[in-house]
């Protein structure tokens, strides 16, 4: 969840530091925009999870993350 000062994990609560605007740590941040065959249609949500928190989150999941190696980093 961003709020105007700071980025904290919705599921620990940890505050992702920023120095200046930009973050010390990577996190994941969620977007979705649900539409006519969801219970949620016309909503919009949002959330962010610290590294840890999404490490734990995909260790849940019934079929695993695929990963791929990534050389170039930009």
């Amino acid at each position: 969840m961003k709020t105007e000062e700071k980025i904290i994990c919705n599921i620990c609560g940890k505050v992702i530091s920023e120095k200046g605007a930009i973050p010390t740590a990577d996190y994941l941040h969620v977007e979705k925009e649900w539409g006519y065959f969801s219970r949620k249609d016309g909503q919009k949500q949002e959330f962010d999870l610290c590294e840890s928190c999404y490490d734990a989150w995909v260790k849940t999941m019934q079929v695993p993350v695929t990963t791929q190696e990534v050389t170039e980093l930009v």
